[in-house]
């Protein structure tokens, strides 16, 4: 269990029209003037956790040992799904019980799950709308004040998890899944270098040989970078997160192919 640091990052779907995140800062700079709080992103759609697991995927590492990172992505806030805070071997995660932590549970080390049942750590409101407000941002702060965390509730089992797919090989067609779109329209799969080899091994192509087909549309090969893409068609390499990409270059992949997140794609 990581030694808690005066750092929280946050996460939402609350964008910056509101006072949403300005109101869960407050909290927090209240309870702890010497946290540092850093921003994640407050454009995820709303109501999209899977998108929300994705973003928090990406980023959360790259962040110093006993970071607090709260995501707050909660469609069914005021009612009985239950907040939690996660502690693995290097962070503390906090985030309602609604598989947004999924990720965190199939990549982390260590994993201590418990329920935030403690009211102490929490604010009094007349509402159930706003526990990013109210029960999050207050939480997180108490762990950057050293609170320990068995004394935000009980150790719990039984968290939900989002159904995450794998890309598999079958008939030597590799089969994946649009995970995210960026603000590019870039469209970001599940695929990865590891995945291109067990097809490479089946199929005995090198990537440069491999056909990708997505919305109707089919690309030869993989090019290492954007400035090697084509401004009339798609095009195909391996993101710096090490998942296949698929692009236009100076151009939206996602207007091209007309391809939502959970589109299928298939290389062969």
């Amino acid at each position: 269990m990581p030694s808690a640091i005066s750092m929280i990052t946050l996460l939402t779907d609350f964008g910056l029209r509101d006072y949403f995140v300005a109101s869960m800062k407050g909290v927090i700079l209240n309870i702890n003037s010497q946290a540092r709080i850093v921003d994640l992103s407050h454009d995820v759609a709303p109501q999209q956790i899977e998108e929300a697991a994705y973003l928090l995927k990406s980023s959360y590492r790259y962040f110093p040992d006993g970071t607090v990172h709260v995501a707050v992505v909660d469609p069914g806030v005021g009612t009985q799904r239950r907040p939690l805070l996660v502690s693995t071997s290097r962070y503390y995660f906090l985030a309602p019980d609604n598989g947004l932590l999924s990720y965190i549970f199939e990549e982390e080390l260590s994993v201590e799950v418990r329920a935030i049942e403690n009211k102490q750590y929490r604010l009094d409101s007349e509402g159930a709308t706003f526990d990013g407000r109210d029960l999050f941002a207050p939480a997180a702060a108490w762990l950057t004040k050293g609170q320990p965390p068995g004394s935000f509730g009980r150790l719990i089992r039984d968290y939900a998890t989002l159904p995450i797919q794998e890309p598999a090989v079958n008939n030597k067609t590799l089969t994946g899944r649009i995970v995210y779109v960026d603000r590019y329209g870039n469209l970001i799969s599940n695929v990865t270098p590891l995945h291109l080899k067990e097809l490479q091994g089946a199929t005995r192509k090198s990537s440069s040989e491999v056909t990708i087909r997505i919305g109707g549309a089919t690309i030869q090969g993989l090019v290492k970078a954007y400035a090697e893409g084509s401004s009339a068609s798609p095009q195909a390499l391996i993101n710096s997160n090490g998942q296949v990409e698929i692009f236009v270059k100076e151009g939206s992949a996602a207007e091209a192919l007309k391809c939502p997140r959970g589109e299928k794609i298939e290389f062969f």
